[in-house]
């Protein structure tokens, strides 16, 4: 549970601890920007600071709470008029509330609490008062704070709890914000609450998540003594039946988890062979999901974060934790770190204080790292070429493909793919060997294995990230500073005409967003250098579009195709997570397409991708959505088909999002037609903003050219046999064998030639040596010799080639989902389904026959994870969404 406050009033909160600790580190049992209740109307209620009180008439929001910085997420009323600066005297204090639940406060040793105010602040805990700041003494509740809070409440001030304040159960946590003055101008409000761990005070660092793959990962954590190591896992939170081990006595800990099922969310703990400790809910992580998954995949970007000396990493941090507290979010599935990660020379205590000391306690614990260096984590004695600088000591990457890719042999650069998306993490600062080349010499050795990566990947997404950036005018000018203007004019062709679609980079403490550029640097070698002043939307751009695709002016989708060809590429320059550093003259880079580009305020960025489509923004340190851009890939398609009357035919868009048909004025993302007498039928589907169309033309004829007489799609010894058997063919050219991971885009995988012209029985077959692992989608579709063709039905495989034991689960209408386990004995399992709080929804024993056995369930919208445990202790477990 995590919560977030800002605000000069008066607050009371009713908090429900839960009984989870965590076996070495920190707690987060209230987490900046979690959401209170609030009263902001200057009469204050009795006793509303213990449990009894009923504060269901008062409003709730989350944090931040305040009002007049302009930066709250909630923001309460001041008793004044609008705007602030010209309204009367102001309440002096406002009240907040909130209600956890606190199983056994013994577990730890005590609270942590750090509570961010201006200007003054009491907290009580069940009644009575235990920590105030800058408030006068024998104060009442109206009475005003000491003085203006100096910092305008953006450093949080911290007191340890004890345990004796907490009882087992329902405890509330109540807090007043005082105003120094009746005529200050704002208020601001935030809190958050850490059980301090009571088993194991030894853990220094950690834990955090490394190598994070679809059926493997690394877990990694710090101690003070020497210990051995244990790490135990389990689908079901509190429940963690598999154990990894090693009896070695070490200080650096480090554990490979490996036999995972892919997208699945495992609940963890960490300890040694005599202390684990009580289970923590924020301990977890989910594999990544196949690479033909369909759901949405998300990402978290920090760059420059490392610092550790201002609020712009707090702030960034707890806005983007407000952000997935939102929009009902456990994780991302990555965490893209652009370099810069400890300040100022990238020292092991820098790290300790700067990096792991921010971020253990809450994303760390949760998040898979994909790490990249930037020049300050290799100052560390100022070697570029050494790959023993605490930065490689403490990031653990993939060398050797182990997460798809190229093996690059260095843990300077390496690939991974998660879902359709091909990732490259790059070195733009390290020297290579042999030799002394950089990111930016063609011909050295990371460009070399650059080649190969982007030419071996398949990938519908291709996405790069390292440090120095092309194009800035922020802190650091890429017109002028030798390794950014090399980066751009020797380097970044060779991404854009190997169709990476976007490129993310740090190192300027700014945010700037480019438009969709291409070729936006100098032709031949011998040309000079193009600057800032050479830049030509004209020239330089596919499209002057803002990429907002929010219907505003000039704000459509950027579109792009998939494949190795130079389409265009999106350039993110996101290195203001740690600290804002100031702007060049004629910020942003005239390259820079966002309409939120910002350069004091700090943040992080953020992207989701789904099939075709990448929604990306920049998220604010105020909350503020500052910036956005949206990526299609493949759309404005033309399609036709060619049917007998009384055929139906699907026509489906390309896209997800919004749509118009016509004719018809259907809004639906597929339509289905039947014609009723021979012709020429035209349809089209356009996006809500007018930004894209696909087109269908449907010819309908009496006869069909072709008449199918049989049509099979079989899993047989992992391969997928396509069959068909057609009775007549009239001007049958070839058929075309298609297959989809997602039953929406289809890719062809191979053709067949026809016997062109036949009255009798013809055989055909085509074989997939190679299907995707899991669900996919295979179609047959016949092509004439005057290009019309004809679409047969979409046909559902399965492939579990190789398990004896699986389950997955879809749902088959509103709240009801069918419930599938694979045995290849028959045998008992007990089956569970819990929600995302680990809470079990559903526990009963499964009889199972060989083969496939089916269950019919209820389940009201949410996330759920089922799990079959055979009586040998074997765990299957499959994630669902109920909508």
């Amino acid at each position: 549970m995590k919560v977030n406050f800002y605000l000069k009033g008066i607050f009371l909160f009713i908090i429900t601890i839960c009984s989870f600790s965590n076996s070495f580190a920190q707690v987060t049992i209230v987490a900046y920007g979690s959401a209170w209740k609030y009263l902001d109307l200057d009469n204050r209620p009795a006793t509303w600071e213990i449990s009894g009180f009923n504060d269901a008439s008062w409003a709730s929001g989350n944090g931040e709470l305040g009002y007049g910085d302009g930066d709250e997420t909630t923001t309460v009323s001041h008793g004044g008029c609008s705007p602030i600066a010209s309204c009367g005297p102001k309440y002096i204090t406002t009240y907040f509330r909130k209600t956890i639940t606190i199983a056994n406060p013994a577990l730890f040793t005590n609270f942590t609490l750090n509570v961010k105010r201006d200007d003054g602040v009491v907290v009580y805990i069940n009644g009575t008062e235990r920590y105030s700041n800058n408030m006068p003494a024998g104060r009442l509740h109206s009475t005003l704070a000491s003085g203006a809070a100096a910092d305008d409440g953006a450093t949080p001030q911290t007191t340890t709890l004890s345990t004796a304040f907490f009882t087992a159960g329902t405890n509330v946590i109540a807090v007043e914000i005082h105003q120094s003055s009746t005529t200050s101008s704002d208020i601001t409000f935030d809190l958050q609450l850490l059980g301090n761990d009571a088993f194991s005070p030894g853990l220094s660092r950690g834990p955090y998540l490394q190598m994070g793959g679809q059926t493997s990962l690394n877990i990694r954590w710090r101690t003070s003594a020497a210990e051995n190591t244990r790490v135990e896992i389990g689908t079901v939170f509190g429940t963690y039946p598999t154990v990894f081990s090693n009896a070695s006595n070490i200080t650096e800990h480090e554990i490979s988890i490996t036999g995972l099922s892919a997208d699945t969310k495992y609940w963890y703990r960490i300890g040694n062979s005599t202390n684990m400790g009580a289970p923590d809910p924020d301990k977890f992580f989910t594999t990544l999901p196949p690479g033909n998954t369909t759901r949405t995949l998300r990402f978290a970007v920090f760059g420059d974060c490392g610092r550790n000396d201002n609020s712009f990493q707090s702030q960034s941090l707890s806005r983007y934790q407000s952000y997935l507290t939102a929009n009902s979010i456990d994780a991302s599935d990555a965490l893209l770190l652009l370099g810069d990660n400890a300040y100022t020379n990238g020292t092991d205590a820098e790290y300790t204080s700067n990096f792991f000391n921010i971020y253990s306690s809450n994303i760390l614990k949760n998040h898979k790292v994909y790490s990249t260096p930037g020049n300050h984590d290799y100052d560390n004695g100022g070697q570029p070429a050494s790959r023993t600088l605490p930065y490689y000591q403490n990031f653990t990457t993939p060398t050797a493909a182990e997460l798809g890719g190229v093996a690059s042999g260095t843990e300077a650069f390496y690939s991974y793919d998660i879902g359709d998306i091909h990732f490259l993490s790059l070195d733009s600062y390290g020297t290579e060997s042999p030799g002394s080349t950089k990111l930016y010499d063609t011909t050295g050795t990371q460009v070399t294995w650059i080649k190969t990566d982007l030419a071996a990947t398949t990938k519908k997404w291709v996405i790069a990230y390292w440090h120095h950036p092309p194009y800035t005018k922020g802190s650091h000018n890429s017109d002028s500073e030798t390794d950014l203007r090399d980066i751009r004019e020797n380097f970044i062709r060779i991404l854009e005409r190997n169709g990476v679609d976007m490129i993310l980079c740090g190192h300027s403490h700014d945010y700037e967003r480019s438009y969709l550029l291409r070729g936006y640097y100098k032709v031949n070698p011998a040309d000079p250098a193009l600057t800032e002043a050479n830049f030509n939307p004209a020239t330089h751009t596919v499209t002057t579009s803002n990429g907002n695709y929010d219907g505003t002016t000039n704000s459509c989708v950027y579109k792009t195709v998939s494949g190795k060809t130079n389409h265009g590429t999106v350039y993110v320059l996101s290195g203001s997570s740690g600290a804002d550093g100031g702007v060049q003259a004629n910020y942003p880079h005239d390259a820079m397409g966002c309409t939120g580009c910002s350069h004091d305020d700090g943040g992080m960025f953020y992207f989701e991708v789904q099939g075709n489509r990448l929604n990306a923004k920049f998220i604010r340190r105020d909350g503020v959505i500052a910036d956005k851009f949206t990526i299609m890939k493949d759309v404005d398609q033309a399609t036709n088909y060619n049917i007998t009357v009384g055929q139906s035919q699907i026509l489906a868009a390309s896209w997800n999002g919004g749509y118009s048909w016509t004719p018809g004025g259907a809004t639906t993302q597929s339509i289905s037609i039947t014609p009723p007498v021979a012709g020429t039928y035209n349809y089209s589907v356009t996006d809500q903003f007018g930004c894209i169309t696909d087109q269908f033309t449907i010819q309908a004829t009496g006869t069909l050219p072709v008449l199918m007489k049989n049509y099979t799609v079989n899993l047989r010894n992992g391969k997928v046999y396509v069959d068909w058997i057609t009775s007549t063919e009239t001007n049958n050219r070839y058929f075309t064998i298609e297959r989809s991971a997602d039953a929406g885009r289809f890719t062809s995988i191979g053709v067949v030639n026809s016997s062109g012209n036949s009255t009798s029985d013809q055989s055909y077959q085509f074989i997939d040596p190679a299907p995707l692992e899991g669900v996919s989608y295979y179609r047959l579709l016949q092509n004439n010799l005057d290009g019309a063709v004809k679409y047969y039905d979409t046909r559902k495989i399965t492939n579990r080639t190789g398990n004896e034991f699986y389950g997955e689960a879809w749902q088959s209408a509103p709240e009801t989902v069918i419930a599938q386990v694979y045995s290849k004995n028959a045998e008992r399992v007990q089956f569970n389904i819990a929600d995302l709080m680990g809470r079990t929804v559903r526990n009963e024993m499964w009889f199972l026959n060989e083969g496939s056995n089916n269950k019919t369930i209820w389940l009201k919208n949410g996330t759920y994870v089922m799990s079959w445990k055979k009586t040998t202790g074997e765990i299957i477990s499959h994630k669902i969404v109920v909508r």
